[in-house]
């Protein structure tokens, strides 16, 4: 039970607003003490010794980094003025050109935060500008900006390795065609909205209309083609076994410096403050690991994994029947 009581009073703490990593930490604490006194905790810096030698955990703070940079270039301001251009006369253009440069900015970044600003800053005005609904504005950006949590490379994905011992690079594979399913049907929802509701998301005249489509589709390349040369180039080395993810974040990482220069917008004010966003952001997310570790670690000794266990078998769908034919076909058990 006082496992059972240790993860209710901690989800509760995190719908409150507490801190992950110090609602993690500080309940492992409380309850560690409670349940099996302080000698518990002598396992503890084992089990941040394995965080601080795991080498899979290096490419965080440079995806993290490789992020910010492109961040910090306005790659999303460019990127959402050439979709803009290109979507923006049908209804619902510039919502479909947000997911689209989301799901970019995803892939490039891997970092929901910074993808989540970036998005939010630039396409939100523009959005209600040309007298979108607030609601699938900010609908639309909060949706392809969290897309950095299942697109490659993804911060959380790597983090999901580590715990599930499987192969960043695998994952990676696994995650691909759902992200285009979920990037497709968030497009389909605004077309249908658009459609049946036109004042949800109305067309807008672009200033540049009397242009040439070639002149739009030539911009829209330039906008594009870069942060795809990056992501083939990150997620490729991957996929074809030239490097490994710890490997690929460091062409990542270089490749954003690369673009920045590219986009003639790297100077050295930009690297500090890219540097000392990535140390706060970096310290974050181990944090939220040491407290997660200390965490599992009480829950486990308080039996805490039984329960879980036991609720799983418990479910009605640890046995699944279909029918072929009309017959029925017992299936494997979950």
């Amino acid at each position: 039970m006082i496992g059972l009581v240790m993860f209710i009073v901690t989800l509760v703490l995190l719908m409150v607003g507490f801190p992950v990593a110090f609602t993690f930490a500080g309940m492992a604490v409380i309850f560690g003490i409670l349940s099996q006194g302080v000698d518990l905790f002598d396992f503890m810096p084992y089990r941040i010794m394995s965080i601080m030698q795991n080498t899979i955990l290096i490419a965080i703070p440079l995806f993290i980094f490789m992020g910010i940079v492109l961040q910090k270039t306005k790659l999303a301001e460019q990127l959402l003025e050439a979709m803009g251009n290109l979507f923006g006369n049908i209804r619902g253009g510039l919502a479909i050109s947000t997911i689209l440069i989301g799901s970019l900015l995803a892939a490039s970044t891997g970092v929901v935060g910074a993808s989540v600003i970036a998005m939010g800053a630039i396409s939100l005005p523009v959005m209600l500008k040309y007298n979108y609904k607030k609601t699938l504005s900010t609908g639309v950006i909060c949706a392809s900006g969290t897309l950095g949590q299942i697109i490659p490379p993804s911060i959380v994905l790597i983090i999901l390795a580590d715990v599930l011992s499987v192969s960043v690079g695998d994952l990676f594979k696994a995650a691909v065609m759902p992200s285009i399913i979920l990037v497709g049907g968030y497009i389909v929802y605004v077309l249908v909205i658009s459609y049946l509701y036109p004042e949800v998301a109305p067309a807008f005249k672009d200033k540049n209309n009397n242009l040439e489509k070639s002149k739009k589709y030539i911009a829209v390349i330039k906008a594009i083609v870069p942060p795809i040369v990056l992501i083939i180039a990150v997620l490729g080395s991957i996929f074809l076994g030239i490097a490994t993810p710890t490997e690929s974040a460091s062409i990542g990482a270089v490749g954003s410096l690369l673009l920045a220069s590219f986009y003639r917008r790297l100077n050295w004010d930009i690297l500090y403050q890219s540097s000392i966003e990535t140390i706060k952001a970096t310290s974050m997310v181990f944090a939220i690991l040491i407290g997660a570790t200390a965490f599992s670690m009480v829950f486990t000794y308080n039996g805490g994994d039984i329960i879980v266990e036991n609720f799983i078998h418990s479910l009605p769908a640890k046995e699944i029947n279909f029918k072929v034919g009309g017959q029925a076909v017992l299936g494997r058990q979950c």
